[in-house]
């Protein structure tokens, strides 16, 4: 029965929503981090997808810091994605609409202040598609793909810069 307890107590409710976006492509990549990568279902480069920060996701984000970039995202960036990204199952853009047909929200920012207070996920409502598609950045990367954030690179995580980032290549 302690061991019980001691599991329950390392179990932790997840407190932010994370952004995460596939910077590098695919050559090269050893099978671990292919693995891990399609777990995130960040399948090609430039794609990004929303999760929270619990354990199991860290780990996976600290395996594939070579080739993707996270950080925290608040609602207005979401709201930012969904609008000019976000599309439904069979490449339907999304629009105030269509939420409130498909989700128990009224207009898109209420789903996006939704999703960044962590109560609801995208897969839940069964006709968002989780991952958007995004451009290469306007203007370009400002630093190297292939240097971690703390180099002045590209890579690893980055914090509130994130939507930055978004703001560049939705």
């Amino acid at each position: 029965m302690a061991s019980k307890a001691k599991h329950e107590e390392k179990t932790e409710l997840p407190t932010k929503r994370l952004a995460v976006i596939r910077v590098r492509g695919s050559v090269g990549l050893r099978k671990p981090i292919t693995e891990t990568l399609q777990f995130l279902r960040l399948h090609r480069k430039n794609h990004l997808v929303l999760i929270d920060d619990r354990a199991s996701y860290r780990g996976m984000l600290q395996k594939a810091k070579d080739y993707i970039t996270w950080g925290e995202i608040g609602a207005e960036a979401i709201a930012l994605l969904l609008q000019k990204r976000g599309r439904l199952r069979g490449g339907i853009r999304l629009t105030d609409t269509l939420v409130k047909k498909y989700t128990p929200y009224e207009t898109i920012e209420k789903l996006a202040e939704a999703i960044a207070n962590l109560s609801m996920e995208l897969p839940e409502s069964g006709k968002i598609k989780p991952v958007f598609r995004l451009h290469p950045p306007k203007g370009g990367f400002k630093g190297k793909i292939k240097r971690p954030v703390k180099d002045h690179g590209e890579l690893g995580y980055r914090g509130s810069q994130i939507e930055d980032l978004i703001k560049k290549m939705a």
